[in-house]
């Protein structure tokens, strides 16, 4: 069973004086620490019907009708019920920061942002308005803001929806003050934006053709090509930016097919598929790029009789070996040798050379000190 919190007497006036001053009820709870929306709403019927004495009754307790704690006295509930209602009279000159009396447009918008707790008659006594003035300037306003959005509408059909908000508001001031952010909201909101170079957002969803994380950062293999993977790097060190599309073997870390082209299309992701050989049960794992998810790839790894494994999207550790491996090549030659601008041809044969280096000589304290290939040999 949950506990039953107790809020001090104060919390719940504060309470209170925010929702009447039109603070939201989200805002009320996140600031005061108040857990449920229900309760607040308890303490506004309270208020609403004079029963100010109810808010210092303790958890699971309830006064009797019209009567509170010894320690409440009637001059304290009257000047509590004055005290808020003198603040609901100030509050529409506060808002206006005028001094000369309530607007229409104030009004109905405060009273609007109230009527989940006061009644309209209420409001409306507050502010010593009838309640009819009140229902007739919401209708005016209605009419208003009806005859905004049509001016609008023309003038974005006039203009072959040529203009953003700031243009569409700049010719409506010619005429009357209005603010830039009351355009751009009618026009959002009745789809009359700007239909020349439209904002190019990026495709959501899934890929066209995602598969499951099957490898699940289990980055040890038992057998040589059982688990492999494969991704692709950038190579900004010669006369043009190079690729680098590489895949690695999880039992001994030796890569077993590489590929060097200056586009990363799907062709050239293929073409270091096509370097493997045939094998069951071989498990190849990459992230979700587009070269990757493509159907031309994948119909390709299931003609191999591949599984296929993809990591979670921008999750870059699930792919944490072949992205070491790339790091350590640019570490150990295009940093090391101060290779950071050279030809085309040099940052070829560099990367040609470093994985036949790799691969062949460079030991591994992983692999007891053996390179890849020769731990691959002696295990054979």
């Amino acid at each position: 069973m949950a506990t039953r919190v107790s809020y001090p007497v104060e919390i719940k006036m504060k309470a209170i004086e925010m929702r009447l001053a039109g603070v939201p009820v989200s805002d009320v709870m996140r600031q005061l620490g108040i857990r449920n929306r229900t309760q607040l709403k308890v303490w506004m019927k309270w208020y609403r019907e004079g029963e100010i004495h109810r808010m210092e009754q303790p958890v699971g307790k309830q006064y009797s009708l019209g009567k509170g704690p010894e320690a409440t006295t009637e001059l304290e509930r009257l000047k509590a019920e004055n005290r808020f209602l003198k603040q609901q009279l100030d509050l529409p000159k506060k808002v206006q920061g005028t001094g000369k009396g309530v607007e229409p447009e104030v009004v109905v918008a405060w009273i609007e942002s109230i009527r989940a707790e006061v009644k309209v008659s209420e409001a409306c006594a507050w502010l010593g308005v009838a309640r009819a003035t009140y229902y007739r300037w919401k209708a005016a306003r209605t009419q208003r803001t009806d005859r905004m959005v049509e001016k609008i509408r023309q003038l974005c059909t006039l203009h072959k929806f040529r203009y953003g908000y700031r243009k569409i508001t700049a010719l409506l001031r010619a005429e009357e003050p209005i603010n830039h952010k009351r355009v751009q909201r009618i026009m959002q909101r009745e789809g009359l934006q700007c239909r020349v170079r439209m904002k190019k957002r990026k495709t959501t969803g899934q890929p066209a053709q995602p598969a499951e994380h099957l490898l699940k950062r289990q980055f040890h293999a038992a057998a040589p090509l059982q688990k492999l993977v494969t991704d692709i790097t950038y190579l900004p060190f010669g006369g043009k930016m190079l690729y680098l599309s590489s895949i690695l073997d999880l039992y001994n870390g030796e890569i077993v097919a590489y590929s060097i082209a200056d586009k990363q299309d799907t062709s050239f992701v293929l073409d270091t598929l096509g370097q493997l050989p045939e094998r069951a049960n071989m498990l190849l794992h990459s992230d979700q790029g587009s070269v990757y998810t493509s159907q031309a790839y994948q119909a390709a790894v299931k003609e191999k009789g591949i599984t296929m494994s993809m990591s979670r999207k921008g999750t870059p550790a699930d792919n944490a070996p072949i992205e070491s491996f790339h790091s350590t090549l640019k570490s150990e030659t295009f940093y090391l040798e101060d290779l950071m601008c050279t030809t085309t041809a040099i940052v070829e044969r560099t990367v040609r050379d470093y994985i036949t280096y790799y691969n062949s000589i460079r030991i591994q304290a992983k692999l007891n000190n053996q390179s890849p290939v020769d731990f691959r040999r002696l295990a054979a």
